[in-house]
C-alpha cells in the first residue's frame, strides 16, 4: 500500500437550498489559497468542495418548487460550480453527495459501525431544527424554543431512529484534544468543543424514518441516514475509501479541514468519533473559521445579507475580492464586511502600492532602456542591502500561510511592496538617468524589476490572475506555474535583456 504524500484539504460541503454567497465564497477562497500556496511549496495536491444534497431541508424546498428533490439539486448545483469559476478556485475534486461514488461508501462505512455494534436502534424525543438538520436540547435553545444558530421555532419530535454510540467515546476524544491540540484550531474553538464534550455526550441519532430523500440504511430500508452522517463521510468517500485504497492512502488522513465556527459540533466531535469506531485514521487539523459579518448580522439569505460574489467582483474585480477578505479579517475570528473598505483596501493597496509600483518601474524601463532590463553594472549599496532585508521579512513571512495565519502573510508581504516603493523614490532612477549613471541606473532598475518578479511569485496563491498579468508584463520565459517557495524568490534571478512590457495597468481606477 502506497504512502501519504499528498497534502489533502477540504471545505464543507455546501448545502444547495440556494444560491452562493460570499459567506460561501470567504471558506472557498481561503481554502484555494492555501491550495496553491502549498503547491507552491511542492507539495502534490488535492482540493475538495462539494455540495450536500439529502436532507428534510431538500426534500421541503424541492416540493415548495413542484419538483423533486434530485430535480432540485439539479438545477442549483451548477451555480456553484460557477462561483467556483467565478473566484479562479483551484479544486481538484468536486463531490455531490448524490453521486454513486458517495452513497453506495456511505453505506459500506455505516454497515462497519453497525456489525461493531455502535450503532442500534431506540426513539428519540427532542427538539429539532430542519434549518439545521440538528436536535438541541433545552439548555441549548434560546428563550426555551429558538435554534440558537438560526433563531426559528424547533420543532419537538418523537419518531425511531438509529443511534451512534457516541458517549462511548468521550474519553477518547478528550484525550484527543489535549495529546493533539492542533487538531481543531483556533485554540478558542478546542476549548469551545472540550467544554462540549465534557459536560456529557449523548448518544447520537444517525437515521430518519419521516422522509425517504437520504442514502438509504442498508440493514434497514425504512431508514435513511441521517444527513450529517451522509455528509462527514464525503471526506474519505471522494477520495477513494472503500473503492480504490491506493489514492486513498496516498490522500488519508486530511491535512486541513475548514469548515465555520457553527460546524463544530458534527466536524470536532461527531466526525473524529466515527473514525474512530471505524479504526480510520483522523484529520490532521480541522479549522474552524470565525462568521462574515454585513451589518453586525452573520451572513445569510433569511436575514437580507447574502450578497452575491459576483456583485463584488463585477465593480472589484477577482484579485481584490480574493485579496479583501484575507487581508481584512484575521482568519478564524469574525470579522465584517462594508464596500467602503473594499474599496479602500482596492484603492491604497492593490493600484496605489501594488500597480502603481509595477506601473512605474516597467514604464522607466520602457523609456530609458528600451523595455529590456539592463546590466546590474554597479555594486550594490546600502539601499540595495537595506531592501534585500526588508524583501526577505516580506519573503519569511509568507510562511504565515502555513498556520493559515493569512491576514500576517499579507500584512509582512505588502511592507516589502512598501519598501520597493522607498527604494525606487530613494535611487530616483529619473534623476540617475538625467545625470547619465548608466551603471547605477541599471543597478537601480535591475533591482526594482527584480522586486516585482518576486512580488509576482509571492501574490499567485492569493491573486493568480493579477500575479500571471504581472509575470507577463515581466517578459520571462520560465512558467510561472513553475516557480517554487522558496528558491524562486531568491533575489537576482531575474535573467539580463528581458524584454518587459508595461502594458495596461494592473489595477485600474475603479469606475462608479
Amino acid at each position: 500500500m502506497p504512502a501519504k504524500d499528498t497534502y489533502y484539504l477540504t471545505t464543507p460541503i455546501y448545502y444547495p437550498n440556494d444560491i452562493p454567497h460570499i459567506g460561501h465564497g470567504y471558506t472557498t477562497v481561503a481554502a484555494d489559497v492555501l491550495a496553491r500556496w502549498r503547491r507552491l511549496r511542492g507539495d502534490r495536491v488535492h482540493f475538495l468542495t462539494g455540495t450536500d444534497e439529502h436532507g428534510e431541508n431538500i426534500a421541503r424546498a424541492a416540493a415548495k418548487r413542484g419538483m423533486t428533490p434530485q430535480e432540485h439539486v439539479d438545477e442549483i448545483n451548477p451555480r456553484w460550480h460557477d462561483m467556483l469559476s467565478l473566484l479562479d478556485i483551484s479544486n481538484d475534486d468536486f463531490i455531490r453527495t448524490t453521486e454513486t461514488r458517495h452513497t453506495a461508501r456511505v453505506q459500506d462505512f455505516m454497515q462497519v459501525l453497525y456489525d461493531r455494534g455502535d450503532i442500534y436502534l431506540d426513539t428519540y424525543r427532542g427538539a429539532y431544527c430542519v434549518f439545521c438538520e440538528a436536535y438541541y436540547v433545552a439548555d441549548e435553545l434560546v428563550d426555551g424554543q429558538l435554534c440558537p444558530v438560526h433563531r426559528r421555532p424547533v420543532e419537538q419530535r418523537e419518531q425511531e431512529n438509529y443511534f451512534f454510540r457516541l458517549s462511548h467515546y468521550a474519553d477518547q476524544l478528550l484525550r484527543l484534544y489535549d495529546a493533539e491540540p492542533s487538531f481543531v484550531q483556533p485554540a478558542v474553538r478546542r476549548n469551545e468543543v472540550r467544554s462540549f464534550v465534557e459536560s456529557g455526550l449523548q448518544d447520537v441519532s444517525v437515521s430518519r424514518v419521516s422522509f425517504d430523500w437520504g442514502v438509504p440504511v442498508p440493514w434497514d430500508d425504512k431508514h435513511v441516514f441521517y444527513v450529517w452522517f451522509d455528509a462527514l463521510l464525503n471526506y474519505v468517500t471522494a477520495i477513494g475509501y472503500g473503492n480504490d485504497p491506493g489514492a486513498f492512502a496516498r490522500r488519508w488522513p486530511a491535512d486541513v479541514q475548514f469548515i465555520g465556527k457553527d460546524l463544530i459540533r458534527f466536524h470536532c466531535v461527531y466526525w473524529p468519533a466515527m473514525l474512530l469506531a471505524a479504526g480510520l485514521a483522523l484529520p490532521e487539523q480541522v479549522y474552524a473559521h470565525g462568521f462574515l459579518l454585513v451589518g453586525g448580522e452573520k451572513m445569510s439569505k433569511s436575514n437580507a445579507t447574502g450578497i452575491r460574489p459576483a456583485e463584488l467582483v463585477d465593480h472589484f474585480g477577482v484579485d481584490c475580492y480574493r485579496y479583501y477578505f484575507l487581508r481584512e479579517i484575521s482568519f478564524g475570528q469574525d470579522g465584517s464586511f462594508s464596500w467602503e473598505s473594499m474599496e479602500a483596501r482596492y484603492t491604497t493597496d492593490l493600484a496605489n502600492d501594488l500597480g502603481n509600483l509595477a506601473n512605474r518601474v516597467l514604464h522607466m524601463v520602457g523609456t530609458y532602456c528600451g523595455g529590456t532590463v539592463p546590466e546590474p553594472a554597479a555594486a550594490a549599496g546600502d539601499a540595495e542591502a537595506a531592501l534585500a532585508a526588508d524583501l526577505r521579512s516580506a519573503i519569511d513571512g509568507m510562511a504565515a500561510f502555513d498556520r493559515l495565519d493569512f491576514k500576517k502573510g499579507l500584512e509582512d508581504l505588502w511592507i516589502g511592496i512598501g519598501a520597493v516603493n522607498r527604494y525606487v523614490e530613494a535611487r530616483a532612477p529619473w534623476r540617475l538617468h538625467k545625470q547619465g549613471d548608466t551603471g547605477e541606473l541599471g543597478r537601480c532598475l535591475y533591482t526594482s524589476v527584480d522586486a516585482l518578479r518576486i512580488i509576482a511569485v509571492l501574490i499567485s496563491p492569493v491573486m493568480p490572475d493579477a500575479a500571471a498579468r504581472l509575470w507577463d508584463k515581466l517578459g520571462l520565459h520560465e512558467a510561472l506555474s513553475a516557480q517554487r517557495y522558496p528558491a524562486s524568490v531568491q533575489p537576482g534571478l531575474l535573467p539580463v535583456a528581458a524584454e518587459v512590457e508595461r502594458g495596461k495597468l494592473l489595477f485600474p481606477k475603479l469606475e462608479g
